[in-house]
Parts: C-alpha cells; sequence; structure tokens
C-alpha cells in the first residue's frame, strides 16, 4: 500500500510541478479517489489473504503432527501383535 500510495503521491507531485499552470478538475480527483480506494481495498484483501493462509498453515503442522502420532500408535500396535504371535 505504502508503494502505491506513495506512487500517487510522487505522481501528483510531479503533475504539479511539471504543469505549472494545471490544476486538478474534479475529473482528475474523482479518478485519484478510485484509485486510492481500490489499492486500500487491495490491500486488505492481502492482508486478509496472509491471515488466512497463517491460519490454514497451522491447521496443516496440526494435521502433520497429529498423523506422526497416529503413525506411531500405529507401529506400536503392530510391534505388539507381531510379539503376540510370536510368542503363541
Amino acid at each position: 500500500m505504502n508503494k502505491l500510495l506513495s506512487f500517487v503521491v510522487l505522481l501528483l507531485f510531479t503533475l504539479s510541478i511539471s504543469s505549472c499552470g494545471w490544476k486538478a478538475g474534479e475529473e482528475d480527483i474523482k479518478l485519484l479517489e478510485e484509485a486510492k480506494a481500490a489499492a486500500l481495498a487491495a490491500e486488505k484483501s492481502l492482508a486478509d489473504k496472509k491471515a488466512e493462509r497463517q491460519g490454514v498453515e497451522k491447521q496443516v503442522e496440526a494435521k502433520q503432527a497429529e498423523l506422526a502420532k497416529i503413525q506411531a500408535d500405529k507401529e506400536k500396535v503392530l510391534q505388539r501383535v507381531a510379539e503376540m504371535k510370536a510368542a503363541e
């Protein structure tokens, strides 16, 4: 967001210096406000997606830990079964 906002500000500054007598009209201001609103919406969407990704990554880690525990339990059970068959 900072980059886009900085770009918009720099663009406005450059236009105001280079155009000397140029004044932002209503349409120009409206376009800039729309661009700013779009940039803010995109930044919010990005932040939401990053938070969602972190949540999913935590869920994946939890599921992987659960899978490792279940696999370890399975190995223990298989060893006990093998020991019981050998004892018979």
